[in-house]
């Protein structure tokens, strides 16, 4: 009974994207540095339950949790911003020019990378007992992923540009699907459903996600790994941010608006419960409605 139909989720985007527009940059960073936290704290459990168990998949399962906390208390991950604001832009929102858009997600990025460092440096001093006991399973795990997601694509040159962009592309389709499709339930228990499927799509098959690899990359780094800041940069964070843009941008957000977005016959145009009929404005997080994804 709590399903929201295709129509109501594009409307909720569109309300969504324009409500992210609104915000000023102060609340763009600070909900952005929880949500890198947040993200980070899901990727160590993950990667804790994999190193533990021997088995990628159950740490797979867990990471969604990460996630859904930051959907559901309305925090800002750039990657769901990828694909929201662009459709506010399509729709001819108003403040949704290219300039408004641009300095959204910068400040967004901006967040997210403050706080996914600042989780990456806490749970380093806590992995190693503040500096002096050597690393265990988990860091060396840690420095093995942040070695593999910037040395191997650099030792591929182009091609390994390509499969990380590529991977980016991938892992954006699925994590912008989970923001959106948490509109289509207005129940806690649909929405946490609707975030699971896809992101647990994304994470077991290790594509690449921004904002989890500002987590992943400094953590590494501090624990040992042998990748040096522009190496992140260049052959990892660089090309997967863009991917993640497209991915997002393209096959989640432009893909349902203009699949969607459609005027049905009146007869055929119930209302969901979902839809608010305040101005954007006003309407805040109303029940089944979560405008700041």
């Amino acid at each position: 009974m709590d399903y929201v139909k295709p129509y109501g989720v594009v409307e909720s985007m569109l309300a969504g994207g324009a409500l992210k527009l609104s915000l000023p940059p102060r609340q763009l960073v600070l909900r952005g540095m929880l949500a890198g936290a947040y993200l980070g704290i899901g990727t160590s459990m993950a990667v804790t339950v994999a190193v533990e168990t021997g088995y990628w998949i159950l740490g797979s399962l867990l990471f969604p949790f990460g996630l859904a906390l930051a959907i559901l208390l309305g925090a800002e991950i750039i990657t769901g911003s990828f694909a929201l604001l662009p459709v506010a832009a399509a729709d001819g929102q108003k403040n949704a020019g290219f300039s408004r858009v641009f300095a959204n997600w910068g400040w967004v990025f901006l967040g997210n990378l403050l706080g996914s460092v600042l989780y990456a440096a806490l749970f380093a001093v806590a992995l190693t007992t503040g500096g002096d006991a050597p690393i265990n399973a988990v860091g060396n795990k840690l420095v093995a992923i942040a070695q593999a997601k910037t040395t191997y694509y650099a030792s591929h040159g182009s091609a390994g540009l390509l499969a990380a962009f590529t991977k980016g592309m991938l892992c954006n389709w699925m994590v912008s699907l989970a923001v959106v499709a948490a509109f289509m339930s207005t129940s806690l228990s649909g929405k946490i459903l609707a975030i699971w499927g896809p992101t647990l799509l994304f994470f077991s098959q290790g594509f690449e996600h921004a904002v989890v690899n500002m987590f992943l990359m400094p953590v590494g780094m501090m624990l040992g790994a042998d990748v040096s800041l522009s190496t992140w940069w260049l052959w990892n964070q660089i090309p997967v941010t863009l991917g993640n843009l497209v991915g997002g941008m393209l096959f989640t957000g432009l893909a349902i608006y203009a699949a969607h977005h459609v005027a049905a016959p009146a007869a055929a145009q119930p209302v969901p419960s979902a839809i608010p009929t305040q101005p954007v404005s006003a309407r805040g997080d109303q029940a089944g409605y979560s405008p700041s994804y």
